[in-house]
């Protein structure tokens, strides 16, 4: 077995799939990221670094897809994103983006209080409330809290419209965050009927898949665009990698504040990623 030397000096075994899910995330394809992942792990020696690994892995990705050199990894693009309002508005374009009709963000009367909401989407018959949780370590779990919170204000809800203080029906709750949820979040998720949209969960229709599936990528996909451009961009609503790339280079360029040949560098980066 081989083993690759992690930041702390600790071995772990070679984790292929890992590699697989590292070079999808990177924008290539099954077979391209089956048959790299499979070289690297055959090339690379026993106890490498996994920046090292890192390294190979753009390197190979990069001849098979050019574009790879003006991108960074989703799930990093997505902890780039400031949590308020960005990340909350981005979620809002993307469930858009999957047929959900949302309004922003508004404070419902519950029976027993007030409760302050990301957004409300309405899709097939159904409305519910969306909380955004966003970490900036996106390797940090998701835990049960949000999920539990859901529920009370779900039944909070729900009590409130019957009595007459809330004048939105609400059919029930979605959670969607950046990172990968705990065991138990799934369990009683699905237990109490709370709607939850992971970096990788629900298997289908999940926050990777769904970016994917509709290009959304944020802004901060492209590589070289720095926190604080990022954050102008957003405040003058372009947060999505198609926004920049397909949208009036000099307007942005107006209403971020940014200059234009920036933005037309970030534009032609983020064609060259959306493009096949």
């Amino acid at each position: 077995m081989k083993y690759v030397t992690k930041a702390d000096g600790s071995l772990q075994p070679f984790d292929r799939g890992k590699v697989r899910r590292t070079l999808g995330n990177l924008g290539l394809g099954a077979g391209d990221a089956d048959r790299i992942a499979a070289e690297i792990e055959e090339s690379a020696p026993d106890g490498v670094k996994t920046a090292a690994v890192l390294r190979m892995i753009r390197t190979r990705a990069r001849a098979v897809r050019p574009a790879v050199a003006h991108r960074t990894n989703l799930r990093r693009a997505l902890a780039l994103l400031r949590p308020k309002p960005d990340f909350e508005e981005f979620v809002r374009v993307l469930l858009r983006e999957h047929g959900y009709q949302v309004e922003t963000g508004c404070v419902l009367a519950g029976r027993c209080g007030e409760h302050e909401v990301d957004a409300i989407a309405q899709k097939d018959g159904t409305t519910i409330f969306v909380e955004v949780k966003h970490h900036v370590d996106h390797h940090r779990m998701t835990g049960l809290d949000e999920g539990r919170i859901a529920r009370a204000i779900v039944e909070d809800l729900q009590e409130g419209f019957r009595s007459g203080r809330c004048t939105v029906s609400i059919d029930g709750a979605l959670i969607v965050c950046n990172t990968k949820l705990s065991e138990h979040a799934k369990r009683y998720a699905t237990c109490r009927g709370i709607g939850h949209i992971g970096w990788d969960y629900p298997k289908v229709q999940n926050l990777r898949t769904m970016i994917e599936e509709t290009q959304s990528y944020p802004v901060t996909i492209v590589a070289g665009v720095s926190p604080s451009i990022a954050a102008r961009l957003a405040a003058a609503g372009t947060l999505t990698a198609k926004q920049i790339a397909y949208g009036d280079a000099g307007t942005i360029s107006r209403n971020a504040g940014v200059p234009l040949r920036e933005v037309l560098l970030i534009a032609g980066r983020a064609r060259a990623i959306l493009e096949p």
